[in-house]
């Protein structure tokens, strides 16, 4: 019978009777045979012109627990689709003398609290009611199963306030349907059911078509052909069909099948059941008060040139359309019961003469799951399907579906640096290897108060696809340099300047930078007050943004830099994050409890504070932040720096422009090189490269960096360990081991050598409290629907191998990475795919 209906269609398209050719037929069966396969689709669909069927077709199941298969025949829940049989009601009824359209709704339903809306407003959606749905929930129970008398009393109780002036305004309103079936049954002292069998399913001859609610005692075991909703939940089906709302007829639980839909649409075209002119009041867009109309007549969706009319239905388990073109007399009817909408997008798009494009999947089988929440890792299998996580547990290959075989090994979400420098290094490799390499495949810019406008980036990546996500926040120095001018920074900013700072901020933030971060230890911002920062933090409070910070001080003026972002917090109310958190003055060291204790009282004064932090006892940064009172030709500063701040034997000078021999040094050696004491030899290397700065204006590259041993290891175990401190690299392409081997360094070394903390522990710190401290909700947990970045690893071998002497040094262990879906590295080097994309902060819709 199938095969026969599709030799049909074509014998029909050559002929060229059909308005559609005979590849898009094929298209779609082809299309809906693959979607169903891949368990995207289940359900029938037909598609007719004059009221002949091209294309008809069943998919799946009737029912999950009898394994019954769906036919043509087979009835659905119609969902709203149901709206264009109650106005075809509504009509008759008109006909027969009983209403006007423009007859106020109290008129027939006397406890109905609302004097003005007219029969016409509940029809087009223009009443200003809010949804039933919202009322019973809130003011019913769950063992309370809703009908249409209840919702009557329910908004003749409880009299809310109406949406909008009635007829003011157009808003889709299940209200208003379930209040038309309740005038139907009174003013035609019939039931629903009944009055729809004897003047529409009798009349046309309709078998598979009905009214069913949880209200109606007929016993739907009459009804043999009734599909059952459910839902595919990770591999798995389960039911999703009524629920205590479906005691409730209007807006929805009529049932039908393609055939009789068919049959019904085609009535249409005729005086079967309401006359043209009656009839023809449906398909005319709502005129609004103020003049304007809308694109809704009574149960009808209508196209700008009033050509085709259609309307979907959705609810439960079933998804469905119906479009009928009254030009080219084309019918488009789509019924499923699987709780999948793809095939009416997809159905919809061949037919408009575009290619279609079919979802693919790709299933990770034989895995350790670490799903990034910290719960205990568990043995399963993860379908994706494009860019996002689609199932999770024991499941089953497609046919020809792509499967990677996870050999036991450990998959991750992948892991999101929140304090990044690789962006530079996008440039020149795209692939962002060092970043990939270690498992990363998100990077937060815009640190230490240094960033690029939304708009830059967004052009960046459009012209130059990576292999890494990006999200920014908005730097404050950047800020101030645009408003001050760069040579002016050495100062607090004036009020007029500080407003200007807060519009180019506001305009980021509506761009979708991720909020305000600042590098107050360094000159561009040092010189600014707490009352400029608390300012525009305020602006990012009011954008819904979030605050991180390189504090002002992380040694000598320690306290007052905690107190300042806790006082942020505090007044903007605001999340506030503390960047790479260290101490690093040699007499403070091993205060990380102290400081910890600090930061939780704050948080149980409802502070939202948090910190990210490395895995490294020395960092990277500008030899001038050794001298905080920015006193650089000081020779008690420099002997200070050199006895607290940092060990001069151990410290290594990353670059320095003026003379490269010095780059790999410590400065001890420098110092011995010069035959100068450390701290002479420190004061003489700034004074040097300010030189060179001053004569080499343009010189595009840093011209020094020092990696500064200062920190000490029970310190920085103690933050790593600290609930709300999440990992980050402060890494870039060169220079600092931790640009390469940050995350591989903690599952190797801290979590598998020294067992600091347990595996799952340290993937959360990576993965989904990195997502939670940014404000992401669709990243960082392996869960459906959020996006497929993944990490696959070894958890018996991943290591860094990055150190002082090879900063670049891959690391091994880390077997696949996937960002947005696709793989971006495997086998120790890159793919080619370019996935990344420019993650912007999500807004409260959104989320």
């Amino acid at each position: 019978m199938r095969n026969f209906l599709l030799v049909l269609v074509l014998f029909y398209t050559h002929l060229g009777y059909s308005q559609y050719t005979t590849q898009q037929i094929e298209n779609i069966n082809s299309t809906l045979t693959k979607l169903h396969e891949q368990a995207m689709f289940n359900g029938v669909v037909l598609i007719a012109q004059d009221g002949k069927a091209l294309y008809k077709k069943a998919f799946g199941i009737a029912n999950i627990q009898t394994q019954e298969s769906l036919t043509p025949n087979s009835s659905f829940n119609l969902a709203s689709v149901s709206k264009q049989f109650v106005a075809m009601m509504t009509m008759i009824l008109k006909e027969q003398g009983k209403l006007q359209f423009d007859d106020k709704v109290k008129k027939h339903l006397p406890n109905f609290p609302y004097d003005k809306i007219t029969i016409r407003q509940l029809l087009t959606h223009t009443s200003g009611l809010p949804e039933y749905f919202d009322l019973a929930t809130q003011y019913t129970n769950t063992l309370d199963t809703l009908n249409n008398e209840k919702l009557v009393k329910l908004l003749t109780d409880l009299k809310p306030e109406l949406e909008f002036e009635s007829g003011s305004e157009w808003e889709y309103c299940n209200t208003g349907y379930a209040l038309l079936a309740s005038i139907i049954e009174k003013v035609s002292s019939m039931k629903i059911e009944d009055f729809f069998s004897k003047y529409i399913t009798q009349p046309l001859h309709l078998t598979n078509t009905f009214v069913y609610s949880l209200n109606i005692k007929s016993p739907l075991s009459l009804k043999t052909q009734r599909a059952y909703g459910f839902e595919r939940q990770n591999g798995r089906n389960y039911p999703n069909d009524l629920t205590r709302f479906d005691g409730i007829v209007g807006d929805g639980n009529i049932y039908s099948s393609v055939e009789d839909l068919l049959i019904y649409e085609q009535a249409l075209y005729t005086n079967k059941l309401v006359s043209k002119e009656t009839l023809q009041e449906a398909f005319i867009p709502v005129k609004l008060k103020k003049g304007e109309t809308y694109n809704y007549g009574f149960g009808w969706e209508i196209s700008d040139d009033e050509e085709t009319l259609s309307h979907t239905g959705s609810w439960v388990g079933f998804e469905n359309y119906i479009e009928r073109n009254i030009t080219k007399k084309t019918t488009v009817i789509i019924l499923s019961n699987g709780t999948n909408d793809i095939a009416i997008d997809l159905v919809n798009t061949i037919l408009s003469g575009k290619k279609p494009k079919i979802p693919t999947t790709q299933l990770i089988r034989n895995v350790k799951l670490i799903d990034g929440t910290g719960s205990v890792a568990r043995k399963a299998d993860v379908r994706l399907k494009d860019d996002k996580i689609w199932e999770i547990g024991n499941l089953t290959t497609f046919s020809n579906e792509e499967n990677v075989d996870g050999q036991g090994f450990v998959l991750s979400p992948g892991f999101i640096d929140t304090h990044s420098h690789h962006f530079g290094g996008l440039t020149k490799v795209p692939e962002a290897i060092p970043a990939v390499s270690q498992g990363i495949t998100t990077i937060v810019i815009g640190q230490d108060g240094s960033s690029y406008p939304m708009d830059t980036l967004k052009k960046f990546i459009k012209k130059r696809p990576i292999a890494v996500n990006i999200a920014t926040y908005t730097g404050h120095s950047t800020l101030r340099s645009e408003t001050m001018g760069a040579k002016s920074l050495y100062r607090t900013a004036k009020p007029s300047e500080i407003e200007k700072m807060k519009i180019l901020l506001k305009k980021e933030l509506e761009k979708g930078s991720f909020g305000l971060a600042t590098g107050l230890e360094y000159e561009s911002a040092f010189f600014s007050n707490r009352e400029e920062v608390l300012q525009l933090a305020q602006v990012v409070a009011e954008n819904g943004g979030r605050y991180m910070s390189h504090i002002r001080s992380e040694d000598i003026n320690l306290d007052d830099a905690i107190d300042e972002i806790i006082e942020i917090g505090r007044k903007t109310k605001i999340p506030v994050q503390i960047s790479h958190i260290k101490i690093a003055k040699k007499d403070q060291l091993g205060k990380s409890p102290q400081l910890l204790a600090r930061l939780q009282k704050a948080r149980a004064e409802g502070i939202n504070i948090t910190a990210d932090c490395y895995p490294y006892d020395f960092w990277n940064s500008t030899l001038r932040v050794l001298f905080p009172n920015r006193d650089y030709t000081n020779p008690i500063s420099a002997e200070f720096a050199v006895n607290q701040l940092f060990d001069p034997e151990r410290s290594v000078l990353v670059r320095f422009a003026p003379n490269k021999s010095y780059a790999g040094k410590t400065i001890t050696a420098i110092a011995k090189e010069r035959n100068e004491k450390p701290s002479q030899t420190l004061m003489n290397l700034i004074a040097i490269a300010a030189d060179f700065e001053e004569k080499n204006p343009n010189f595009n590259e840093g011209i020094e960096a020092i990696m500064g041993k200062s920190m000490d290891e029970a310190d920085v175990a103690n933050f790593l360990r600290w609930s709300h401190t999440n990992i980050c690299s402060d890494g870039s392409s060169s220079g600092h081991p931790r640009g390469h081997g940050t995350f591989t360094k903690i599952l190797g070394r801290y979590v598998r050598e020294q067992k600091l903390m347990p595996l799952e522990t340290a993937i959360y710190k990576m993965t989904g409290l990195s997502a939670e401290n940014l404000g992401i909700s669709d990243r960082g947990i392996i869960a459906n629907g959020n996006f497929a970045d993944l990490v696959l690893f070894n958890p018996d071998t991943v290591i860094d191998n990055a150190n002082i002497q090879d900063g670049k040094a891959l690391s091994t262990g880390i077997e696949r990475v996937w960002v947005n879906g696709q793989i971006v590295y495997q086998s120790q080097k890159a793919t080619g795919k370019y996935s990344g994309i420019l993650i912007k902060k999500q807004s409260n819709s959104d989320e």
